[in-house]
């Protein structure tokens, strides 16, 4: 008897730390599920709830705010590549990020929203004292896969707020910008951002909800477990009767 079970010890061994990993991702993906759940529900109610005034605090990514300034129409850029249906058409666009001037503040890129690249409406250009109501949006570093910027036709791909500002003549841009949301029963503060009808930009709806697949992830693994398991045991079964 002492013999056959010996017979079980390396496929053991080997087994072990497999099962081991793959427990190891499965709780894993259980702990990124817990975050990613508090993250949307964070998102929820700062969605629901009133915007935060913008001042001179580093905001939280993705927080609601309102910002105060005037757009700098002559040095917006366009961001981004973005295919969007038009009157059942596709239609190649971008995002228009305009500048906003804003008093003893850093001047803070704001995704307006997207314009077509092809378009016969015109693109809404609103003068003076402005509010604009959105949610921020963190800086990001271009990756080695990352499409090519082109600084001097103010064509990006990569939201760079420091690059974006040095390409159009504005140093020291605030480090995170804000991505504009279209009216809901108006805007507080000033005159509303959101184009007229029939005029662009399309600005966001609401703020971005990232995927949660992580369930799916831990079912897999821990099933994976499980069938390692099972596996293993009708081996050592069969190699005991042997």
């Amino acid at each position: 008897m002492g013999e056959r079970w010996r017979r079980l010890l390396v496929p053991a061994l080997a087994a072990l730390p497999v099962l081991a990993i793959l427990l190891g991702l499965g709780t894993w993906q259980v702990q990124r599920l817990h975050w990613k759940n508090a993250l949307l529900a964070e998102l929820d109610a700062s969605e629901a709830g009133p915007a935060v005034p913008l001042g001179a605090a580093p905001p939280a990514p993705w927080a609601k705010v309102v910002a105060t300034g005037r757009f700098d129409h002559a040095r917006e850029v366009m961001l981004g590549s973005e295919v969007r249906s038009g009157g059942g058409n596709p239609m190649l666009g971008a995002h228009l990020v305009t500048p906003l001037l804003r008093p003893g503040l850093p001047p803070l890129l704001v995704d307006r929203g997207w314009v077509p690249l092809e378009r016969r409406a015109p693109v809404w250009h609103p003068e003076g004292e402005v509010s604009v109501v959105g949610y921020v949006r963190p800086g990001e570093t271009a990756g080695w896969v990352s499409a090519s910027d082109d600084p001097a036709g103010r064509r990006f791909f990569t939201f760079d707020p420091a690059r974006i500002g040095a390409a159009v003549g504005l140093p020291g841009v605030a480090p995170f910008g804000l991505v504009a949301l279209a009216r809901q029963g108006g805007t507080p503060g000033g005159p509303g951002t959101e184009a007229p009808p029939g005029n662009w930009p399309e600005a966001a709806r609401s703020l971005p909800r990232p995927g949660n697949s992580h369930l799916g992830y831990a079912i897999t693994w821990y099933g994976l477990a499980l069938s390692l398991v099972g596996v293993f045991v009708a081996f050592a079964r069969r190699r005991l009767q042997e």
